[in-house]
């Protein structure tokens, strides 16, 4: 989103009426009614009133006198006539023109709030006037309003309105400007940014933005300009790190280029090496989650590097939770670590008051008493407070919150007030340390415009510990004032009478929508240490070194773009590429279905002659200039590409331009045939004729055995012979014997080969060079059978036919597989194919019963598994790849799966993985297995109990419970016994576990509830393992209860002792409720919604995290 653009000229008439006719000569009495103050500072106020007589005589163009204000020279321009299009009509055009722009020093520009009115020279409170506000520079000088006035109401009076006599009168009137000039302390006042270069005014640059990454730039802006996290950052090693695999990598490269580029620099390859889709940088995400995973992802990679713990020094503090009995000895805390603070702004004035509230004291007393152990309900005290502060402290400021009435997540726009600097030290436990100072001072502020269902960011940030503020906007960076960092991003009401800049008349009161949501202090006795200039020995020399390599390909690759009009493309089929080309003509250029062919390639300057080229082409192939002629290839009508005519020594000094053009109809690259003969003096006596030279024609071969068409080189005949000839030709080249039956055909397109009418000539038979004719041996009845039984081709034209139907599939297998038995490979196969030849092929390649193969279709636009494909008579390749005939079909995909069992009897069973949890919430183990559809979840338990161990006496049950995990991924969906298995859907995962015996007990118990226990990491919407149920207690204090969970969950006292504990709903907006050593579980007024959250790190192997919003690799 763009900053709101100011009007760039007005053609309403919109004349400034009021009720108390002001006097225009009253000069300041009048500009401040009509001028609205914009609360900017002025720097010069003058105006200046023009007399005007004879006015119905005036030129067209009329220029008033010049007079100064704030150093500059100003001059009204009039229209009497208008000014719109040109053309002469019945409106007044004024504008306010800067008197000397030529004269100017260049790159001037001055920043002017006016106002134009038009007079009665006899009574001044007859008027009409406008105002604006404009920043005047070279290409727009002059600015103003086209249709100022109805020049028919200047000409008469209007008692209605106090008008008694007319503006304009006895052919006079007074035309006077009242012009402020305004301070502009940031030098891009009104600026329309058109050529603005952020590098040369700030010394920063932007980040591009990729749809909807305007939050990340934002955050990233901030993370850069703390010298401290860029310099730790690039301590990470990565000199052997892929960019779009290494966040790290990805991560200092976007630092590199801040530092050194001259443009906006791009994100793509950080957002790719998290692991995000182009679909995922259009989405807006949280910022504060963004914060945390990225700082996460890097405080993993700065394990064991020079950067260790640079960021825990940056931004970990500690905060202690308690609650203090008020009236027995009797203390509960706990103490936490922090990265950023969330602080209420609702209602609440400032930052100060903020934090008052943060560490504010709740009384629990009534019917809140608390629990004491040892000392039974207690009136007590329940707060945090700071036992640390972070040198680099994160506010987030909660803009975000539900909303009870409106049961919906609101954008709160509260106006709340931030200082350039804040002393902390109220807020700390008296146990802090405070031989350090807590005083911050403001760093960056991190904006958000709009509502909560889309918006903007930018990032406010001095980069310098005695520098200036910039505002960091997607790929603009601009000076900003202490006005705009702090009072426009409080929220809040605009002010009554302050009307916005691109506003012209009215004031209006609005909601500002634009408001800080994150700030970023850094403590003031550390801000040499955290803001550090930077110097070259802090970027490591392999980056350096890697990207100034990539700045001078990406240059060259420039230059080469920029000079590619001066050079044309010539590629080179030569008799060993077309030996190896199984497809029409000589070599793949358009086949939709297939890759072109890969042929030699060369750059040519289009004023290169002839004979350097073909010296080039000698020296590239190590052949003589004597033993080839170069054939020029052109489409012909029928849409083949063929060798049409030799290119003559005649042209040796021709350009290669001249060349294209002439012989190659101007083509986009120069296809041409290397016609090599290295025996001069056969080429010599074949050529003897110059008025009868011979016909150069291409010979193919079909292979029925190996199913295979590929060139057989060229031969050259005598147009006046017959096609019988070839017969000795080709018996002799492939050292066949001379009885050999051969039969012949000439390809003359796709869907076009007929047979050679072999007793008739060339001519006859309108052959001529660049021709193809195909021949094959003839065969008998009894092989042709052979052949089409095994669904092989016997004839030239069935093979043709396949050719133009081929479409090559990358086979894959639809589940990984480490055994190496499913292999990733290609077939060519027809569009025709039936599904069972399919099968076989496939079977063929990969040793393995067609009939225990499964197939499933992909999407064309993604290449994931998209359907299972049903065996069926008559479905063909066309069907299941969706690549009809006359479609292109480029990286089709077609999954496969090795069965133990025939498709056939798989049609009537479930296949389905059961994850294998035990009696300690544990991925065990996997196990897969085939059932009728008709099986109940009892045959399930059945067949797991054969496979997995139970142990009744080690307090289970021997029971197994089937079941799914809720899409909350905090409870299970247990399946009944008695359900059949083929209603799920596939791919079928379920988890199982062994019932424990404390819960078959508690059964109707009033002594004992089931509730849902389930695992998480930070935040309660990332899930991690599986949930499970667990029993609490009546009268159990939580630090016993802790006890049973670990036994029940199987966890070592190494990882349990970190975990946290807290009663969650399933509201996202609802913050979970902690649970105390004290608190009794029971108690709670469990809902069915309610769970028991276990917060710690996901530890499990090979498990990627189960984030649910912002995802890393």
């Amino acid at each position: 989103m763009s900053d709101v653009q100011d009007i760039l000229i007005d053609d309403s008439p919109a004349p400034m009426e009021v009720d108390e006719q002001p006097n225009v000569h009253d000069v300041d009495a009048f500009a401040a009614k009509a001028m609205p103050d914009l609360g900017l500072e002025i720097e010069d106020f003058q105006a200046q009133t023009w007399r005007i007589e004879n006015w119905s005589q005036q030129a067209k163009r009329l220029q008033g006198p010049e007079f100064s204000c704030g150093g500059h020279k100003w001059r009204i321009l009039l229209f009497p006539q208008g000014n719109a299009n040109g053309q002469p009509n019945d409106m007044v055009s004024v504008y306010l023109d800067y008197a000397n722009p030529k004269t100017a020093p260049e790159g001037w520009h001055a920043c002017a709030q006016f106002c134009l009115a038009i007079s009665n020279p006899f009574d001044p409170t007859i008027h009409t006037s406008s105002h604006a506000h404009h920043r005047f520079v070279a290409e727009e000088c002059d600015w103003g309003f086209t249709r100022f006035a109805d020049l028919r109401k200047l000409y008469n009076a209007d008692p209605a309105t106090g008008r008694n006599r007319p503006t304009i009168e006895n052919d006079e009137v007074e035309i006077t400007a009242f012009v402020r000039v305004l301070k502009d302390p940031t030098g891009v006042l009104w600026h329309n940014f058109v050529n603005y270069d952020s590098k040369k005014e700030t010394g920063h640059v932007g980040l591009k933005n990729q749809g909807a990454t305007c939050y990340m730039n934002s955050l990233l802006q901030s993370l850069y300009c703390t010298n401290y996290f860029r310099r730790a950052v690039y301590q990470i090693p990565t000199d052997q790190d892929v960019p779009s695999e290494s966040l790290a990598l990805a991560l200092q490269r976007v630092f590199y280029h801040l530092q050194t580029s001259n443009q906006p620099v791009g994100t793509t390859e950080l957002t790719k090496s998290f692991g995000w889709k182009s679909l995922d940088s259009f989405m807006q995400h949280d910022v504060q989650e963004f914060s945390r995973i990225l700082q996460d992802k890097l405080e993993e990679k700065m394990k064991g590097t020079p950067a260790e713990n640079a960021i825990p020094h940056l931004f970990k503090g500690q905060i202690r939770n308690y609650i203090k009995c008020i009236n027995v000895d009797f203390e509960s805390a706990r103490t936490e670590d922090f990265y950023d603070i969330q602080l209420t702004i609702k209602g609440i004035k400032n930052l100060r008051d903020s934090f008052r509230d943060y560490v504010s004291v709740e009384t629990l007393d009534g019917e809140n008493k608390y629990m004491a152990e040892g000392f039974g309900l207690q009136d007590a005290r329940k707060g945090a407070i700071f036992q640390s502060l972070p040198p680099v402290l994160h506010l987030q400021l909660r803009r975000f919150e539900y909303d009870m009435e409106k049961d919906a997540l609101v954008k709160i726009n509260d106006r709340h007030e931030f200082p350039f600097e804040i002393d902390l030290e109220e807020f700390l436990d008296e146990s802090a340390d405070r031989s350090v100072s807590h005083k911050y001072k403001l760093h960056g502020v991190l904006v958000h415009s709009g509502d909560l269902h889309g918006g903007h960011y930018f990032a406010l940030i001095k980069p310098e510990k005695d520098g200036r503020w910039f505002k960091f906007d997607d790929d603009r960076v601009t000076p900003v004032t202490d006005k705009e960092v702090l009072d426009d991003n409080y929220g809040g009401d605009m002010l009554n009478g302050m009307v916005p800049a691109h506003q012209r008349n009215q004031a209006r009161t609005l909601k500002k929508f634009t408001n800080a949501y994150m700030l970023v202090y850094i403590r003031e006795s550390e801000l040499d240490s955290v803001l550090a200039p930077f110097t070259e020995a802090d970027t490591p020399a392999h980056l350096k070194q890697r990207l100034e390599t990539e700045r001078e390909q990406v240059e060259a690759k420039r230059r080469e773009r920029d000079e590619q009009h001066l050079y044309l493309t010539a590629k080179v089929i030569t008799d060993d590429i077309f030996s190896r080309h199984q497809g029409f003509d000589l070599a793949s250029f358009d086949d939709k279905n297939l890759p072109s062919t890969e042929l030699p390639t060369f750059r040519v300057l289009k004023t290169e002659t002839y004979a350097t080229f073909k010296q080039r082409i000698a020296a590239f192939f190590k052949i003589h200039e004597r033993d080839f002629r170069l054939w020029v290839l052109v489409n012909r009508q029928n849409k083949t590409i063929r060798p049409d005519v030799p290119i003559g020594d005649a042209e040796a000094g021709s350009t290669m331009e001249h060349i294209r053009t002439v012989m190659a109809a101007r083509a986009t690259d120069l296809r041409l045939y290397l016609d090599y003969n290295p025996d001069p003096a056969r080429f010599a006596a074949l050529h003897a004729d110059p008025a009868s030279p011979p016909i150069m024609i291409f010979l193919k071969w079909f292979d029925c055995s190996r199913q295979t068409l590929l060139g057989q080189g060229k031969v050259f005949v005598n147009r006046n012979n017959k096609i019988s000839e070839l017969y000795g030709v080709i018996q002799e080249r492939m050292g066949w014997p001379s009885s050999t039956p051969i039969k012949l055909y000439e390809e003359i397109k796709a869907g076009m080969i007929e047979g050679m009418k072999v007793k008739q000539t060339y001519v006859q038979n309108e052959i001529q060079d660049g021709d193809i004719i195909t021949y094959q041996v003839e065969m008998s009845e009894k092989e042709v059978q052979d052949l089409e039984a095994q669904s092989l081709y016997s004839s030239v034209p069935q093979f043709y036919d396949f050719l133009q139907n081929r479409i090559l599939i990358q086979f894959k297998p639809r589940y990984e597989d480490n055994s190496g038995k499913a292999p990733d490979f290609d077939l060519m196969l027809s569009k025709k194919m039936t599904y069972e030849v399919m099968a076989h092929r496939v079977g063929d390649y990969l040793k393995h019963d067609p009939l225990k193969l499964r197939f499933t279709s992909s999407n064309p636009n993604n290449g994931t598994p998209k359907a299972i494909v049903k065996r069926a008579l008559n479905q063909s390749v066309s069907d299941i790849t969706q690549a009809n005939y006359f479609t292109s079909a480029v990286n089709v995909i077609v999954y496969y799966e090795l069965l133990d069992i025939s498709i056939i009897e798989l049609e009537t069973k479930k296949s389905l993985k059961v994850v294998w949890t035990g009696r300690q919430n544990k991925d065990e183990a996997t196990h897969s297995f085939l059932l009728p559809k008709t099986s109940t979840f009892n045959d399930v338990a059945e067949h797991l109990s054969k496979q997995v161990k139970i142990q009744p006496s080690a307090g289970g049950t021997g029971r197994i419970r089937i079941f799914d995990i809720s899409p909350t991924g905090r409870a299970q969906k247990e399946y009944t016994g008695s359900e059949m298995i083929g209603n799920l859907s596939d791919p079928a995962e379920l988890f199982a576990e062994e019932i424990p015996a404390d819960e078959a007990a508690a059964g109707d118990s009033e002594n004992a509830k089931i509730v849902h226990l389930f695992h998480y990491s930070r935040e309660p919407q990332r899930t991690h393992g599986v949930p499970c149920r667990f029993v609490v207690l009546k009268d159990e204090p939580f630090f016993e209860t802790k006890k049973r969970i670990q036994a029940r969950i199987g966890a070592s006292d190494k990882d349990f002792v970190k975990f946290k504990f807290a009663i969650c709903g399933t509201s996202p907006f609802k913050s979970p409720s902690p649970v105390e050593d004290d608190d009794i579980l029971f108690e709670h007024k469990w809902t069915n919604d309610d769970a028991l959250g276990l917060d710690h790190l996901d530890k499990r192997p090979n498990k990627a995290a189960a984030e649910k919003g912002i995802v890393m690799r």
